[in-house]
């Protein structure tokens, strides 16, 4: 029996979803530096994530996000659980920063394709408020479970303000930076990943 126009397309869509998550689980591991509490400035592990959100549109961004989040949680994160205790805290760290700090990236990516008409803006936009959606629920495990390390700070908010500010903001401009650049080649919208025709 005969593949159907929509079966091929959804082959191809989950088909470049994994790819995507595969490759932003790669490059989470190229960190340019790194915390020692958690939280580190990558190449681009957020790009990935991001443009599916915008090919797909955000509910498949989430869901993508989510399936990331847990594969980032099962394969460098399982150590923080050391550090925090009671069932409470298990649950803020595991939807604060894994599950819905990384559902965010996908959600980012889709919120402004519909919005604004300029690839590359609502690309860059979307990259940013993704960020800042990652940086709050960063903000607020810091604030909720992390508290006790903000030993010479003058307040827990201040810590996590700090703390997670530190890398989200240096890891928002790389963001930005990766879609932005990759936009001005390809043409997103397109089922097949074809390179932009340059304007005569």
């Amino acid at each position: 029996m005969p593949e159907t126009k929509s079966s091929i397309n959804m082959t191809r869509r989950l088909t470049e979803t994994a790819i995507m998550i595969a490759l932003a689980v790669a490059l989470s591991y190229v960190q340019i530096f790194s915390l020692p509490m958690g939280g580190s400035v990558t190449l681009f592990s957020q790009v990935p994530i991001i443009i599916i959100g915008y090919r797909y549109g955000w509910k498949w961004g989430c869901v993508t996000g989510v399936i990331y989040g847990l594969l980032e949680m099962l394969l460098q994160g399982l150590g923080n659980f050391s550090y925090v205790k009671g069932i409470g805290a298990y649950l803020i760290l595991i939807f604060a920063d894994y599950v819905v700090a990384f559902m965010v990236l996908g959600l980012g990516g889709g919120l402004f394709k519909k919005v604004v008409s300029n690839q590359s803006v609502a690309l860059g936009l979307g990259a940013l408020v993704a960020s800042a959606l990652r940086f709050l629920c960063h903000f607020i495990s810091g604030v909720t479970i992390w508290g006790e390390y903000a030993d010479g700070w003058k307040s827990v908010w201040v810590y996590s303000l700090g703390y997670n500010g530190s890398y989200m903001a240096a890891e928002a401009a790389i963001s930005v930076i990766g879609v932005v650049l990759l936009s001005l080649v390809l043409d997103f919208n397109k089922t097949d990943l074809k390179k932009k025709k340059k304007a005569n």
